[in-house]
């Protein structure tokens, strides 16, 4: 994984980045938890700018401190980081869900990995969190305009990828619609799609929402070669952020999941 936070840590300065909501002074964000030690991997979007500042958009400082940034480290750029500065980034990685997690976030999710055994929580069995684009913005994804999605989507096509490759990871999980959406985009594939009865949301005027699962299995993401199939399942529900997800709902995809 060091090669490829190097990498991503070389585009914080390129003119890709320029003109986005990227969070530019916070470090790319290539894992939540362990990823050298994780089989299972959820995916999402990108890192939630609570990873960086507080409810009043300050910097997060020492305990509550999640990921380094430019001041933490004591750089300028990020073109001066160098190895230790590096390895500085990858253990807060790894470390995260033993320090300060953004547990409202990540409880919710870990709901559907544990039925794997698998969980964010356990050194025994862990399971990580990657996202498509590793760079925290300073609006949510919903709120980016399309122009500007598709630009950090193209920026860091290769960003999954490169972490994958050089991982155990054999299963990844997407979480909701959209990430199933820019995944397939990314992968330039179509997983299988089926609606799933047990999933529906209910709403007050009658019109259920329906839920879909998602299948397939990929080789390659842009033009990263994994050298392996890894497993994907995904689903329609957002977890944390659909309106009404009831309990009956995360519970039946906890258990597709883990068949």
């Amino acid at each position: 994984m060091h090669l490829a936070l190097t990498t991503l840590l070389n585009r914080m300065d390129s003119a890709a980045l320029d003109g986005t909501s990227v969070i530019k002074w916070g470090a790319p964000v290539p894992s939540f938890g362990d990823l050298s030690s994780s089989l299972v991997a959820t995916v999402g979007l990108n890192p939630s700018n609570r990873e960086f500042v507080d409810a009043a958009g300050q910097e997060l400082c020492d305990a509550d401190r999640r990921f380094h940034t430019l001041g933490s480290l004591g750089l300028d750029t990020w073109s001066d980081a160098d190895t230790r500065h590096v390895q500085l980034i990858l253990r807060s990685c790894r470390t995260y869900f033993r320090n300060n997690p953004y547990d409202r976030w990540f409880k919710k999710l870990d709901q559907i990995v544990c039925g794997t055994a698998f969980s964010f929580y356990t050194e025994l069995y862990p399971a990580c969190h990657l996202d498509l684009i590793p760079y925290a913005t300073t609006t949510k994804w919903m709120d980016l305009d399309q122009r500007e999605r598709t630009a950090l989507l193209d920026a860091t096509a290769d960003a999954l990828g490169l972490l994958l490759r050089d991982s155990p990871v054999g299963v990844g999980i997407l979480n909701g619609k959209t990430v199933v959406q820019q995944f397939q985009y990314i992968a330039g594939t179509v997983l299988d799609q089926k609606e799933m009865t047990g999933w529906s949301l209910p709403r007050e005027s009658g019109c259920d929402i329906s839920g879909f699962a998602y299948v397939g299995s990929v080789q390659q993401l842009a033009d990263v070669r994994l050298n392996r199939d890894i497993l994907v399942l995904g689903y329609n529900h957002n977890i944390q952020s659909s309106f009404g997800v009831t309990t009956e709902a995360i519970h039946a995809i906890r258990d597709w999941v883990a068949t």
